[in-house]
Parts: C-alpha cells; structure tokens; sequence
C-alpha cells in the first residue's frame, strides 16, 4: 500500500474567481483525496490535501486543466496526515 501523505499548498496565479476551488473539490473526489481548500484575502488559493503522493499529483494536475486557471507559484510544505479526516471540503475564510 502506498503512503498516505499531506501537502499545505498555497497557489498563486490566477486562482481565484475561476472555479479553482470547485474543481479542486471535485478532483479529490474523483482521486480519492480529503480535505479542503479556501480563497485568501491576498488573491491567493490555500489547499491542505492527503493522499498518496500521486492522488496529489492528479488533483492539482486537474485543477491546472481548468480554461481560466493559471497557476503562476505553489508553495508547498509536507505537513501532518490527520488520519480521521473524510471528504474534501471548500472552506470560506
């Protein structure tokens, strides 16, 4: 089985008001990923998502195919797995 990881990512680019967020959603899960993601006041996109390190990979490649969605930077840390957690959500800040 392969190992479950979690990514705290925060977009740059054009990222918001393009359906970013509800493509993320709908990619995680279709790959099968939990978590969530929420539109920041400096125009940026925050994701903390979990899965294996290639249902990552799809999602954010998912979310990238999106007409409008250009992802200019991702600055991404490896944090903690939350093993209870179920689903992906869209969080509003």
């Amino acid at each position: 089985m392969k190992e479950i990881i979690r990514k705290h990512i925060i977009f740059y680019g054009w990222v918001q008001g393009v359906g970013f967020r509800y493509r993320a959603r709908n990619a995680a899960d279709h790959f099968g990923a939990t978590g969530w993601v929420r539109n920041e006041y400096d125009g940026s996109v925050t994701m903390e998502i979990q899965g294996t390190e290639e249902q990552i990979d799809q999602v954010i490649l998912a979310i990238e195919k999106g007409a409008f969605v250009k992802i200019e930077n991702m600055d991404v840390k490896d944090i903690p797995v939350e093993p209870a957690e179920y689903g992906f959500r869209t969080e509003f800040c």
